[in-house]
């Protein structure tokens, strides 16, 4: 089958399956949603504070996008393990490695499209709202951030994606990887120090500062997050080759 028909009959599951459209709608849409909530009402306010960042703060809303960028990537490879949808599918494609490639890349390709559109849309969007304190892609590091934003929401779909095809369950991996940003990551990088600096959402999320502290920089940390996402997609190849349909 060509590549072609392969990644079109791909890109009609995802918008016809209405749990995984919704999650990549929700990509852009709750880190809009967040960014003119928070920039609206404190905005101001906190970048008054001898402690902000202009250009993190200005990307507070991708903690949320996030987890919606997690859940597209989870929902858009368990959907495969869902009343013998795997078999259909392999049925179509035999090539396993084929079809894995395939499915891959279009959910890295739309999760790429969607986050950097959520990224500068929540750069743009919320300095909007901070008169004087506004800043332009023109400050050191905001450029970069927002491309860097944009990959990393990317990578999060992805390394999300390779653990439900471990898993296969969209509600484990979620159940999983959603706490794990939102609290276990803090209580470990509390404990460990400098080595949280590797977990896959704290060095993602260097690329958004402005000056990042550590040893990895903007673009190293975006290297491990990249590898935790690698690890999790060759793991996920290794388990749709071996495992039954």
């Amino acid at each position: 089958m060509p590549t072609t028909a392969v990644l079109h009959s791909e890109w009609i599951k995802i918008r016809s399956v209405r749990s995984v459209l919704g999650s990549l709608i929700a990509v852009l849409l709750v880190t809009l949603a967040i960014t003119v909530l928070a920039f609206s009402t404190v905005g101001q306010a906190e970048a008054d504070n001898v402690d902000a960042e202009p250009v993190f703060d200005a990307f507070y809303a991708l903690n949320f996008g996030q987890i919606a960028a997690i859940s597209f990537g989870a929902t858009a490879l368990s959907s495969e393990f869902l009343n013998g949808a795997l078999r259909i599918s392999l049925a179509a494609v035999p090539r396993r490695n084929f079809f894995y490639a395939a499915k891959i890349a279009l959910v890295g390709a739309l999760a790429l499209a969607v986050g950097l559109v959520a990224s500068f849309g929540a750069f743009l969007v919320g300095q909007l709202f901070m008169g004087k304190y506004a800043i332009g892609l023109g400050e050191p590091g905001a450029l970069r951030a927002a491309f860097g934003g944009g990959i990393y929401l990317a990578l999060m779909a992805l390394f999300a994606a390779g653990l439900t095809v471990v898993l296969r369950s969209a509600v484990a991996v979620l159940s999983l990887l959603i706490p794990f940003v939102l609290i276990v990551s803090f209580v470990v990088g509390d404990v460990a120090g400098g080595a949280a600096q590797y977990l896959p959402d704290r060095a993602g999320q260097l690329v958004l500062h402005q000056n990042p502290e550590g040893s990895l920089g903007p673009w190293g940390g975006l290297a491990v997050t990249a590898a935790w996402a690698a690890a999790a997609l060759l793991a996920g190849w290794w388990a749709i080759r071996r495992r039954d349909a």
